[in-house]
């Protein structure tokens, strides 16, 4: 007689989540079916829209899963799409039943890191920082996101080799996951190469759906790669991320230091608090192990140092992150350099700063910690 019975398939189904939600497929109600002849079994799934990107992951998960089952036989999966109503009900079940969807990241109760990649200009790679940590943190296990704030100069989606288009369910938008990060840009939603000419309102507009309309799950750390300089967008995300931590990017070229400064500045008119200063294009590391300061040397100190004096509180350089024709190869492909070249000069550094964001400065002492008292 077959050991293979209904409840330990459930069981072990329990165990396939969705890329996309974050949680098991039996917690979202993506089994259709279970069917047990002999040792044989065969599971039908629900998939949120017929084109959904997951299914093959889906499925391959899903078979798996069964096949560890002992004295399993053969196992099928099959898969149908959800109704409407199956949607509307996901939908409520994720995101509550609210007429207009919140931010989440501006909620008390938010555990999830925001930083807002900024710099003085433009060119001094702020976009590929962003993604190169972002990749980082998420080859290490943790659950990033990235959002291209960058609406007229959107690049982070080519950076990540990332061609897939977000897919709604419900009134949900379902961001692409490229190198195990989500990503929402502008990019996914014009045509070719197409120039986007907004005013400020659509700007704020946009950011403020991102941030709302697009279901990113329980992030432990999200990047909003801001456009240079101090503009709508940078207001924009100060009103409706307050708790949203600067990170400024500079060269160590003494006249971006100054630019560089301005953009940390905002911080003092929309009380963020600056994270770190990221020097980029640093000392160049040639073939015989030498080094050459082709942009000169200092500027990240110098905006660490003075932002910390501008805002009262410490400001550190997080690290200096060497000039690399390789960083922008692999920018150009598709593969951040963190994931492609992990043990190069420049992944190291990025590693370095990555460590540090990873730790919290807050303390806890004087917060409440929610415990209950049982009296007898």
């Amino acid at each position: 007689m077959s050991q293979v019975t209904e409840s330990a398939v459930r069981s072990a189904l329990s165990r396939v989540e969705d890329p996309e939600i974050g949680k098991p497929i039996t917690e979202l109600g993506m089994v259709k079916s279970i069917a047990v002849d002999g040792d044989d079994v065969a599971v039908e799934i629900y998939l949120t829209i017929a084109a959904c990107p997951m299914k093959n992951t889906l499925t391959t998960n899903t078979q798996a899963a069964v096949e560890e089952l002992e004295g399993v036989g053969k196992v099928s999966v099959t898969t149908d799409v959800m109704s409407d109503q199956q949607r509307r009900e996901l939908r409520t079940s994720l995101r509550g039943d609210a007429a207009q969807p919140e931010i989440p990241f501006a909620q008390p109760g938010s555990t999830t890191r925001v930083y807002a990649v900024a710099s003085g200009k433009g060119g001094v790679g702020k976009s590929s920082m962003t993604v190169n940590l972002a990749t980082a943190l998420a080859a290490r296990g943790l659950r990033v996101g990235i959002l291209d704030a960058d609406i007229y100069g959107h690049s982070v989606p080519g950076m990540l080799g990332n061609e897939d288009n977000p897919h709604q369910v419900d009134d949900m938008i379902m961001p692409p996951i490229a190198h195990n990060v989500k990503v929402i840009s502008i990019a996914h939603f014009v045509e070719g190469n197409a120039p986007v000419v907004w005013r400020g309102p659509m700007l704020h507009r946009a950011i403020q759906q991102f941030l709302s309309d697009v279901f990113w799950g329980d992030l432990d750390f999200l990047f909003l790669d801001l456009p240079p300089g101090t503009g709508d967008v940078a207001i924009s995300v100060a009103q409706l991320v307050p708790n949203a931590e600067l990170l400024i990017v500079t060269t160590p070229q003494a006249a971006a230091a100054q630019v560089a400064e301005r953009a940390g500045t905002i911080s003092q008119q929309t009380r963020q608090r600056v994270a770190g200063v990221i020097e980029n294009m640093g000392a160049m590391v040639m073939p015989d192990g030498s080094t050459m300061e082709i942009f000169g040397s200092g500027g990240g100190e110098i905006v660490a140092e003075r932002l910390s004096t501008l805002t009262g509180s410490e400001v550190p350089l997080l690290g200096q992150v060497p000039l690399d024709p390789k960083l922008r190869e692999h920018g150009d492909d598709g593969s951040p350099i963190v994931i492609s070249e992990p043990g190069s000069p420049t992944a190291q550094a990025i590693n370095t700063i990555v460590d540090k964001l990873m730790v919290r400065r807050s303390s806890i002492a004087g917060k409440p910690l929610g415990l209950g008292v049982t009296r007898h």
